[in-house]
């Protein structure tokens, strides 16, 4: 069993651990924590990392789980999220191959966090055509017995996990990019993306 957290548009290395691992267990049962992968997500931009954040109701007085996290719509940060994608990677290879499967999940209001979470995976997947079994976690466990990748959550463990190099649409101006959004990859690479992740080293 792979114990990890569903996150927005998860990083590369969320998709390796997907692809390379059998039985995968979302962890549910966590207090939500601010400035992680819960609801954010980095892509490449043209002044090199840029970081998309979903925003939230949350109030520190009462802890909250994550799947009790609700989106805060006041402001359109679909609209904004969807134009920074497409500012970012219009000129890479394959935007246009996957930008109708893709810019829906930015079009129609999203209430909770962790089901819009899901449903961004669901979508890649299907850019992926790779289909994965998992399950969800019945209660919070400190220590876990299988292998526990919810550290990949953490901001700051995202951007030291190191991704075999591939052409970076920026990377003239600002060098590769490690471990960004598995959108990186997808508009990079398109149908080799899969070939990609299954033949990357273990994380």
């Amino acid at each position: 069993m792979s114990l990890i957290y569903p996150s927005y548009i998860p990083s590369i290395a969320n998709y390796i651990i997907f692809v390379q691992n059998k039985n995968i267990v979302f962890e549910m049962h966590d207090n939500y924590q601010k400035q992680t992968l819960r609801n954010r997500c980095y892509i490449y931009g043209a002044n090199g990392q840029l970081g998309l954040h979903i925003p939230v109701h949350y109030s520190q007085l009462n802890r909250q789980q994550t799947r009790e996290i609700r989106i805060d719509n006041s402001t359109n940060w679909k609209s904004i999220h969807w134009k920074s994608i497409e500012s970012a990677y219009r000129t890479s290879p394959f935007f246009e191959f996957y930008e109708d499967d893709l810019k829906p999940l930015f079009s129609k209001k999203s209430d909770e966090l962790t089901s819009f979470n899901f449903e961004c995976i669901s979508r890649i997947n299907e850019c992926l055509d790779f289909k994965f079994n998992y399950s969800i976690s019945e209660t919070f466990k400190k220590k876990y017995d299988g292998k526990d990748y919810r550290f990949l959550i953490e901001t700051k463990n995202n951007n030291s996990i190191k991704t075999e190099a591939y052409i970076q649409v920026f990377e003239n101006k600002h060098g590769y990019l490690q471990n960004l959004s598995i959108l990186d990859l997808l508009f990079n690479l398109g149908p080799e993306t899969l070939l990609y992740i299954k033949n990357h080293p273990a994380i």
